[in-house]
């Protein structure tokens, strides 16, 4: 049986697997499926459609799966999927999606979402990546694995944070942040290759040195950006990471952050 304390309110069509454990005052309403292993702490509100996976922990006034704030919205069956072993700090809020961006909302597995983070309608999260305090998405925002926002940036709408991207605290971002980059600012400049972030993700130094190569040419010459991707795709080793610099850049519709 779930472990569900006396005080916590569950849905009669919600399902809870076996060992799901439920602090008190928590609700859960109708159309939530939690998998096993997950720790829904006191005062947690999870409303449905919403699917969470395994191993996830939501932490005291976390607000999940509540229907968008998004004026466009009427009342849509939407939902919001959750991957496996997320950690949700106090006061987090996750909205489910919208018709206009596919009526759903995704996180991946592995991540950590600190206090007060919001992440609107018809985000997805990739693996692994961490949101400081009060880092807010707009709608339609995409982030990458292994990324990280700092505290109390915000990401406009439909704005990409690329794979191993790092984003300073603070940020004001309107335009597509580079993967392997740290960006940081109200008016946001990047500042080159993240090197100390990539080392400790296990990039070694031939790879650190390709990517800077290419960020060379991308920031630090007087190319274009058209130029510079004509340049690195055939100065720099056309490793996976470049071949995916390349392509980010070539698929951003809101531009990229230089």
């Amino acid at each position: 049986m779930a472990s569900i304390h006396s005080t916590a309110v569950i849905h009669p069509e919600a399902e809870v697997s076996e060992d799901v454990r439920v602090g008190p005052y928590s609700v859960i309403g109708p159309g939530v499926r939690i998998d096993s292993g997950t720790e829904i702490l006191s005062h947690v509100v999870i409303d449905g459609p919403t699917t969470i996976g395994k191993n996830c922990r939501f932490f005291p006034f976390a607000s999940i799966g509540q229907i968008p704030q998004d004026l466009k919205f009427h009342g849509e069956r939407s939902e919001l999927l959750i991957g496996d072993n997320n950690v949700f700090r106090e006061f987090v809020t996750f909205h489910r999606g919208t018709e206009g961006g596919g009526k759903r909302t995704v996180a991946g597995n592995d991540n950590f979402f600190m206090a007060y983070t919001h992440v609107a309608h018809d985000c997805k999260i990739g693996n692994s990546v961490i949101m400081g305090n009060a880092a807010t998405l707009a709608g339609h925002v995409t982030i990458d694995d292994h990324s990280s926002v700092g505290a109390f940036s915000g990401i406009h709408q439909f704005c990409r944070v690329g794979k191993y991207g790092f984003v300073g605290g603070y940020s004001v971002i309107t335009k597509d942040v580079l993967p392997y980059s740290k960006t940081v600012g109200n008016r946001p400049r990047c500042y080159g290759m993240n090197p100390i972030g990539l080392r400790r993700k296990g990039f070694d130094e031939q790879k650190l040195k390709t990517i800077k190569l290419a960020f060379r040419l991308l920031l630090q010459s007087k190319l274009n950006t058209r130029q510079a991707l004509e340049a690195i795709t055939h100065e720099v080793p056309q490793i996976e990471e470049i071949q995916y610099l390349v392509e980010f850049i070539r698929t951003s519709s809101r531009g990229i952050i230089k």
